[in-house]
């Protein structure tokens, strides 16, 4: 066709219907409108027989449509004719009326556009199949042209060649006289073979669909009647066939029932104690087979019950497995064997511990070589509870630029522990001593501390900057101790400074230099951290924090680790500045978050290869802890009946406090304030805010809560309203014993102090009034005064503890009667007397009770 028969013309201007046109305009309420193409019948025209009809008028002239199918004449339909408005119809119902003739209408039309687009579908796969086939004829006709062409090359290059030879056997046949020529020997072309072709790839049949054997993806458009009707008329599979069809799949693939499946040997490891159900489960047999077996042995166990070792052997030999015998302690990491080979050891840091007394100046000299002020923000000026920081030395030459970790311990008598606790972990402890204060208790216990642990020690004398201040005095009590120093001819070294002036601190540095060098310091980095954990507190937003100290490896961010009872996860690693680090090397004091609970301080944090084994030693960890605390002491009857007969007073507390060291020691505290009539029961001590889970329990044992640098959260203090729970707040731990003391002294009520007055010797009973009696007395030690109170002994035993009610010499009332003299009294609630009884006169004074604070 023509370039301007493909040309889009556009469609006259007429004055005819929509209808004719080919569109219908429909009109809704709210200003809607919708245009509906609409076919159009012709209409047929019958002639006579014979006669030919008119010629149809010519049309204008149209662009060529795409080829499609024609549609069926059965499946033409003729447009709804308009039907006519019913009489007396409303604006609304001839609304409604229209909006139903619209839906029909555009019902229909979809209807129609479904069926176009199927056959269309199908004029698509027919032309495709058609295309196909064409391809593979063009194919076959191309390798048959080139088979025919190699074939007719061959031919010619055969005819060349038997020319060739003609020619050149023609030549010698002529030279030779008298002979006949020779007949050459005919050649036999050969087709020349074909080179190897790749073998062409048979087209895989797409697999038949369950509807016919055609392809889904090639019947057109999805619609609601080919998705309800899609199996109407079909049988469908039966179960049975299913089954069998299945059973014999498997036997084609070698797995039917009829082969017996072979047993699967497995090696067993058991423990000491084992469950049933987890011998079953390692066993990967039935737990009832095991239950069953153990019947036949003659146990009649369930499959939650434990069983020993030998018990669990017998089993997995009747089940035919290995075993492997396995100690509960094998679980359990130990250090104490694992020695880091002597060329992996490299120089770390030295770790300083400041001990002493309390008010001694350790924080202060610690600040005055960090350059900060930590004594501020601590309660009551005093440190409760570790602080670890790591220095770098300004000195000039060798000593610049040396780390030195430091480690601040409380001085305070309840801190005993942490001391003890610094002084295992340290290198080198520096022992600060007031010299205008000299040797305190405190003091002496740190230097017993450090001798206990076997490191070396630097005596710092603090507070030279006083006009009181007598280092010499230190010196000589130190000596005391058998502490001697370097300027008495010792191996102590020992250092006047002054925190406040800043004055000797360069001096105490290179001292503390020189015994690293001496103790020559060094550890492994390469390998897995060990730490020791200094501190542990609940944080609010940022859940379990241990302050710990890595004593060798690497501790790095990710690392998978057992402490104590608890496991966890590395999630982020802080050190003493605040910020966020990825690894920490040996000698270096950091946060770690990332634990599923608050260890105990002093704890070894070990990493591990995985979380399953961290979750097994922390598993078999706290079973040993829930048995030791929960094991029952030997008893007999002598301790029950004197538990019984026992008159001490119980003063229960829940304590909570915000680092695991204070819980320590504020619990070792009230122990220490407890004695034979009055002793302090620990319901509860723990780390973190005071929760709602508290409160109820000291409700319910009608128990004070300590909370000790903690406060409680929104509903605990509404349980505290609610339930009238006493609190009792401290951030100084003396504070908090010297009030317990007092409390647990009201507890018991004041102290009553006895005091004998007077002894006399009953001489003779007289009548006294119709039921009482009177005693004739002869004082034999100081003053009968009326209305003390008395004991009535016979035979040096108490026959009644009573008051003087009526005291006479002869016929008149006296108020006492001296030593020597004769007289008489009554005695109240009592007539039980007897001439040769002793009556002892004594006086009870009422004090306040205290208690003696350790």
């Amino acid at each position: 066709m023509s370039d301007e028969n493909n040309k889009r013309t556009r469609k006259p201007l007429g004055l005819k219907r929509s209808v004719d046109a080919g569109e219908v305009k429909q009109t809704f309420s709210h200003g809607r409108t919708n245009k509906v193409a609409v076919e159009v019948k012709r209409r047929r025209k019958l002639v006579k027989p014979g006669e030919t009809p008119a010629p149809a008028p010519e049309a204008t002239p149209a662009p060529t449509p795409a080829p499609a199918p024609a549609p069926a004449p059965a499946a033409r339909k003729t447009a709804a004719p308009k039907k006519k408005a019913p009489a007396g119809e409303t604006a609304q119902e001839r609304v409604k009326r229209l909006e139903r003739e619209a839906e029909e209408m555009r019902l229909a039309q979809q209807a129609e556009d479904r069926k176009r687009e199927e056959e269309a579908a199908k004029k698509r796969e027919l032309d495709e199949k058609r295309r196909a086939e064409e391809n593979r004829k063009a194919e076959e006709e191309a390798e048959k042209r080139a088979r025919e062409e190699a074939e007719a090359a061959a031919m010619a290059e055969a005819e060349a060649a038997k020319q060739a030879a003609d020619a050149s056997g023609a030549e010698p046949g002529e030279a030779k006289a008298g002979g006949k020529p020779t007949v050459s020997r005919k050649f036999t072309p050969v087709a020349r073979p074909e080179p190897k072709r790749p073998a062409k790839k048979k087209e895989e049949k797409r697999a038949e669909t369950v509807g016919g054997g055609k392809d889904k993806r090639r019947s057109g458009k999805l619609t609601v009647s080919k998705a309800l009707n899609e199996d109407e008329g079909r049988r469908a599979r039966s179960l049975a066939a299913l089954k069998r069809a299945r059973e014999k799949e498997r036997r084609m693939q070698g797995g039917g029932s009829s082969k017996p499946r072979e047993k699967q040997v497995r090696d067993v490891v058991v423990p000491e104690a084992i469950t049933v159900q987890e011998l079953a489960n390692r066993m990967a047999e039935k737990g009832a087979d095991l239950v069953k077996e153990l019947f036949n042995l003659g146990m009649m166990v369930t499959v939650n019950q434990t069983i020993d070792a030998d018990t669990a052997e017998l089993l997995v030999e009747q089940f035919g497995h290995n075993i492997q015998r396995v100690s509960e302690a094998d679980v359990d990491i130990s250090t104490e064997e694992d020695v880091d080979p002597e060329e992996t050891l490299k120089p770390r840091p030295p770790v300083v511990t400041i001990m002493g007394h309390v008010d001694h100046g350790k924080t202060s000299l610690l600040d005055a070589l960090r350059g900060t002020d930590v004594t501020k923000g601590e309660a009551g000026g005093i440190t409760q509870h570790i602080g670890s920081y790591q220095i770098t030395t300004k000195g000039s030459g060798k000593d610049k630029g040396q780390k030195i970790t430091f480690l601040d311990t409380p001085g305070h008598a309840a801190f005993t522990e942490m001391r003890a606790r610094g002084a295992n972990v340290t290198d080198i402890v520096v022992l600060v001593v007031a010299a205008d204060d000299g040797i305190m208790p405190q003091t002496i216990e740190a230097i017993n501390h450090t001798k206990a642990a076997g490191v070396p020690m630097i005596v710092a004398i603090n507070k030279m900057d006083k006009p009181e201040a007598n280092p010499d005095n230190v010196r000589n009590r130190l000596l005391e101790h058998e502490v001697i120093v370097e300027k008495l001819s010792g191996d102590v070294q020992d250092v006047e400074v002054s925190a406040t002036k800043k004055t000797g601190l360069d001096e105490l540095l290179e001292a503390i230099n020189v015994q690293a060098e001496l103790l020559e310091l060094k550890a492994n980095p390469d390998r897995d951290a060990d730490a020791t954990v200094i501190e542990a507190q609940l944080d609010k937003g940022r859940g379990p924090v241990a302050t710990v100290l890595v004593t060798r490896g690497t501790l790095k961010r990710g690392d998978t680790f057992v402490v104590g009872t608890q496991s966890g996860r590395v999630r982020a690693i802080v050190d003493d500045q605040g910020k966020q680090i990825k690894k920490a090397g040996p000698s270096m004091p950091v946060e770690v978050l990332g634990l599923g609970g608050v260890p105990s301080a002093g704890d070894q944090l070990t990493v591990v290869e995985n979380e399953q084994r961290a979750r097994e030693v922390a598993e078999y960890r706290q079973e040993k802890a829930t048995e030791k605390r929960t094991a029952l002491a030997p008893t007999s009857f002598d301790t029950m009946f004197n538990n019984l007969a026992s008159n001490v007073i119980e003063w229960p507390v829940l304590v909570k406090a915000d680092v695991q060291g204070s819980v320590e020691a504020i619990v070792n505290a009230l122990h220490n304030i407890s004695n034979d009539e009055i002793k302090v029961r620990v319901l509860h001590a723990g780390v973190g805010a005071i929760t709602e889970t508290d409160v109820s329990l000291a409700a319910a044992s009608n128990a004070p809560i300590i909370g000790f640098n903690v406060r409680p959260n929104a509903k605990a203090r509404e349980l505290v309203k609610r339930d009238d729970v006493r609190m009792m707040y401290y951030d100084v731990i003396y504070h908090l014993t010297e009030e317990v003391a007092k409390e647990m002294a009201g507890e018991l009520g004041p102290e009553r102090i006895e005091t004998v007055v007077g002894r006399a010797e009953v001489k003779q009973v007289f009548p006294a009034g119709k039921k009482d009696k009177a005693a004739g007395l002869l004082v034999i030690d100081g003053v009968i005064r009326q209305g003390l109170f008395t004991r009535l002994t016979r035979e040096d035993v108490i026959v009644s503890a009573t008051k003087i009610a009526s005291l006479r010499r002869f016929k008149d009332d006296v108020d006492e009667v001296r030593a020597g003299l004769e007289c008489g009294v009554v005695l109240e609630d009592t007539n039980d007397i007897k001439p040769g009884d002793n009556l002892e006169v004594f006086e009870v004074e009422e004090r306040e009770r205290t208690l003696e604070v350790g």
